[in-house]
């Protein structure tokens, strides 16, 4: 059988064995009802092999047009998996609207205890049909990931396994940056969903344009080039929905949920946090994203990772650039070695050798860990006062820069001094330096206001100039408090459950946690510290263009050299021995 070609990477480089070959072909149940425990309906479409037959099911659930995910657009919301790879080889994908969303009934709200419970009771709906062999995983990426954390914290009994790549186990975590909200993604994704809620599922089915567009989308030569399309790409699509009208609710009563009603970690956010009930998960499971991911799931994986590590059966695999591309088309040989294993009882291979994999952007290979994050020795640098990034503080001195509240930023006509962003620079590494796991800024600071922010952007320059950011951490400086109970592995915890106004000029330490990443800098490149409060300006940094709500404030910040920013560094035996070469 002659199968298209799948955009981005499709293993972590270990050597499979008995994977199902595609065999079947494909029919189609559209517009199924699942009925949950309290009688509303979530409407679903089965794609199933055309053999009469029970087979595995893999369920992927979401609060985007099911109708919609077979597309091929590079869109953010095409993320249930590849139909035409999964149902040929023996499986049923079942792509499912969650409560609120795409003809389902009831009210969205945006990962509850409802929806969860929902997902137990879709499991269980998909196990009890006949053509499931009682066999269920779930597969998707993104908020296709969440619903599968949802489910198995749930326990389904019919449950075996899931592969939640990309997901947020803390909708906090991705929503509010320790109290710097997301504004950037959190506002054109509700409208988003608003907007795609409204639609029919006729609209969806029958619309001519769609038509048009799936066949040429699919071609090819046009679907090759989505390999390379990134996050930016897609949050920039997401923004222009903000001119189309929607209905209001549920959506704008969410969005001030988020970004006002609870601008503290409390009860509404606590529902919505699945951390604490990974404990209950005992199925296998197999984490994972991209290193860009920075500012929405990339945190998360690791603080789920955290969380099950009573579990033995956990995975996980980070990617590098473009690991994770629109449509999610990646790591299916990967997913199928697993639920080949966990669904089918075949030995894949895919419970071989260490359970972390990961690239280290700028080298080749893949490389392996028995733990996360991988052992490292930790390496201060100091933010000196003449603007060096250095392990020798140098003379004790101090930098300032100016953050301005309620837009002024926008009626200044001149260049600004003090600056709106300080910057701290290496000298030319002498040799490679392979980084990989928690970074912290354990920042020396003073501001004229009682809250401020502190954002913080680790980026690699090249010798010809050239910058790639790496990696990014955030903090309100009001919401400063480390819970030291939960703060291991490098990686202070903050608590953002309370708010503790900054003393007007005097200096604070703050812990800010800077995203756990991995990057090979190589010989001649430097490190380089970039600090702002306010990333709403164009010329400041922003991973992925994510950028956050004002707080609000003029102040100037004043930065001490006792500022450390603390690095992880591999061993150099350990950098190089583990590198593998993927086939």
């Amino acid at each position: 059988m002659t199968e298209r070609r799948l955009n981005g990477p499709q293993d972590t480089g270990r050597a499979y064995r008995n994977l199902s070959s595609p065999r079947f072909g494909i029919r189609h149940l559209i517009n199924q009802r699942a009925g949950m425990r309290d009688g509303v309906d979530l409407m679903a479409d089965v794609h199933l092999p055309r053999e009469s037959g029970q087979y595995p099911a893999l369920i992927a659930a979401s609060p985007y047009p099911r109708q919609m995910q077979d597309l091929g657009a590079p869109a953010g919301f095409i993320e249930a998996g590849a139909t035409d790879f999964w149902v040929p080889r023996g499986y049923v994908h079942v792509i499912a609207n969650v409560r609120g969303t795409g003809g389902s009934g009831g009210t969205f709200g945006f990962m509850d205890a409802q929806e969860r419970h929902d997902m137990h009771d879709l499991v269980e709906w998909a196990a009890a049909q006949p053509w499931c062999d009682g066999n269920v995983g779930m597969i998707g990426i993104s908020y296709f990931a969440m619903t599968q954390l949802e489910a198995a914290v749930e326990r389904p009994p019919h449950l075996r396994a899931i592969f939640p790549v990309a997901a947020t186990a803390d909708l906090y975590e991705a929503a509010s940056h320790h109290g710097l909200t997301s504004s950037s993604f959190i506002t054109p994704f509700l409208a988003m969903m608003g907007l795609t809620s409204d639609r029919s599922d006729a609209f969806w089915r029958r619309n001519p344009a769609l038509a048009v567009a799936r066949r040429i989308l699919n071609l090819p030569q046009v679907h090759a080039k989505f390999a390379t399309m990134n996050g930016e790409a897609a949050v920039t699509m997401m923004r222009q929905l903000l001119k189309v009208p929607h209905q209001p609710h549920p959506w704008d009563d969410l969005w001030l949920d988020t970004m006002v009603r609870h601008p503290l970690r409390d009860e509404w956010w606590e529902e919505r946090n699945l951390l604490p009930l990974l404990s209950n998960v005992e199925i296998p499971v197999y984490l994972g994203c991209d290193w860009e991911n920075v500012p929405l799931h990339l945190p998360s994986t690791f603080t789920a990772w955290k969380a099950l590590q009573h579990n033995s059966n956990v995975r996980m695999a980070m990617l590098g650039r473009y690991g994770l591309t629109w449509p999610w088309e990646s790591l299916h040989t990967e997913a199928l070695a697993w639920y080949d294993h966990w669904l089918k009882g075949t030995d894949t291979g895919i419970m071989d050798g260490p359970p972390v994999r990961y690239v280290l952007p700028g080298a080749d290979g893949w490389h392996t860990s028995s733990s996360w994050p991988p052992r490292a020795d930790y390496r201060e640098f100091a933010l000196r006062a003449d603007g060096a990034l250095a392990e020798d503080e140098g003379a004790p001195g101090t930098r300032e820069y100016l953050t301005l509240g309620a837009g002024l930023n926008r009626v200044t006509s001149s260049p600004i001094d003090p600056p709106v962003a300080l910057t701290w620079t290496t000298d030319p590494l002498p040799a490679a330096l392979d980084v990989v796991g928690h970074i912290e800024l354990r920042l020396h600071a003073a501001a004229t206001a009682t809250d401020t922010a502190w954002l913080a952007t680790l980026r690699d320059v090249a010798p010809d100039g050239d910058v790639t950011e790496v990696t990014a951490g955030w903090l309100r400086a009001g919401l400063r408090t480390v819970d030291e109970a939960q703060s291991r592995d490098g990686a202070p915890v903050l608590r953002c459950d309370r708010a503790v106004a900054v003393p007007v000029g005097d200096v604070v330490v703050y812990r800010i946690p800077l995203v756990a990443n991995a990057r090979r800098f190589a010989a001649g490149h430097r490190l380089e510290l970039v600090l702002t409060s306010d990333d709403q300006n164009p010329q400041t940094p922003a991973i992925m263009n994510f950028r956050h709500a004002s707080v609000g404030t003029s102040s100037v910040n004043t930065v001490h050299s006792a500022s450390r920013l603390l690095i992880p560094v591999l061993a150099e035996t350990q950098s190089l021995s583990a590198i593998l070469t993927p086939e």
